[in-house]
């Protein structure tokens, strides 16, 4: 089933053997980090693969890699049923640094939804407020703020919806 996020690239669920190529992709994009510290280690990346939202179960949760051949393209951390049933909440996606500004992400994002559409109505996802990059991404792909904000310990969040219906 994972496989068929993308036709383009090969996906599957990262485990901790993936924590070093995971890594490596972070590190390229400092600017995420520069809004949303702290900044990467094998510590914080494990950690990512694992936290859940109060009330989700493991089974809710994919963190997945977007391979081209032995290069980690992408990641995309994804939960069903989150907020509602109706919703898969998207808690991260990072572009290896290389693959940006080429349409790639884009196209990821595209393909992901299309996926998603025929389990759920809407997509949602927070992104950081004040991070022009991630604002200007989501925006592109078609999410809009629902006009709330969540202050995190370090950072505040603004949050999206897209629905997925036709």
């Amino acid at each position: 089933m994972i496989d068929q996020l993308s036709k383009y690239y090969s996906c599957r669920i990262l485990t901790e053997k993936d924590i070093p190529s995971i890594l490596s992709l972070y590190e390229s994009n400092p600017l995420y980090f520069q809004h949303c510290p702290p900044e990467p280690n094998f510590a914080t990346v494990k950690e990512d693969m694992l936290c859940l939202p109060e009330g989700k179960a493991k089974a809710d949760k994919f963190f997945v890699g977007f391979w081209n051949g032995s290069d980690l393209v992408a990641v995309m951390d994804f939960v069903y049923a989150y907020p509602d049933e109706e919703t898969v909440f998207i808690g991260l996606f990072m572009v290896d640094q290389a693959y940006q500004r080429k349409g790639i992400g884009s196209h990821i994002v595209t393909e992901a939804l299309a996926y998603f559409a025929k389990n759920f109505r809407k997509a949602r996802l927070a992104y950081v407020k004040g991070n022009p990059q991630s604002q200007h991404f989501w925006e592109k792909q078609d999410f809009k703020s629902i006009g709330c904000e969540v202050k995190q310990e370090l950072y505040t969040v603004v949050i999206a919806e897209q629905s997925l219906e036709d």
